[in-house]
């Protein structure tokens, strides 16, 4: 399913290629991790990603974790030309992700093309995501991971780390959870809680299962 999903990224991104005009490479400095971008965000939401048109996508929003509430279908205009954007490709119809997100408030004058009016900088009152920091988190069940605290290597959007508990993100937006924590939990090792949680159960001696029955009566 992955290996799929990988090709269908490469063939979508091929396609931008031929699509897109040619300009020079974006460059942009690094705003910082999610924690570090996100608070300043106009919008931060958790949804699935919709229809997918040209360099644009609409997020179908499950929870608005800040900014208006009211933005339940966001449109966002991702790369084209040399716009310090990701690719269209990194966001598939289905996969769900936690967005940080910048509206748009004015176009430039070249912002949009009507040879390829599916291929622009955005309309004004959408939404526009940048690659210049971490303003995308991916989500897995209940989880998710990306460019999550400082510290993480810089440009790199999906690092090496124990994917966190949208909850505690969550908390950490609005206030109730400390950035310590946060960067805390991206380093536990899930089997080795688990395999701690174990040794606890032998110690009392009980086994696993046996220790979750009494602890859930």
């Amino acid at each position: 399913m992955r290996i799929r999903r990988q090709i269908r990224k490469l063939s979508i991104v091929l396609i931008m290629s031929v699509l897109s005009p040619l300009s020079s490479a974006c460059e942009c400095l690094w705003q910082g991790s999610f924690s570090e971008v996100a608070p300043t965000a106009d919008l931060v939401v958790l949804g699935t990603v919709g229809r997918v048109k040209g360099n644009a996508i609409d997020i179908d929003v499950d929870v608005t974790l800040t900014g208006p509430n009211w933005a339940t279908a966001p449109r966002v205009w991702l790369k084209t030309g040399d716009y310090c954007r990701p690719d269209v490709a990194e966001f598939v119809q289905g996969e769900r992700f936690i967005f940080a997100l910048r509206r748009l408030t004015e176009v430039p004058a070249d912002g949009f093309n009507p040879s390829t009016p599916n291929l622009s900088y955005g309309r004004v009152g959408d939404y526009a995501l940048s690659n210049c920091g971490g303003y995308w988190l991916e989500v897995e069940g209940l989880r998710a991971s990306g460019n999550l605290v400082p510290g993480m290597p810089r440009y790199a959007q999906s690092p090496k780390m124990t994917p966190v508990l949208i909850g505690h993100i969550t908390a950490y937006l609005k206030g109730w959870a400390s950035l310590d924590s946060l960067i805390d939990a991206t380093k536990k090792d899930p089997e080795l809680e688990a395999l701690k949680k174990d040794s606890r159960s032998f110690l009392r001696g009980f086994s696993p299962d046996e220790d979750n029955e009494r602890q859930m009566r």
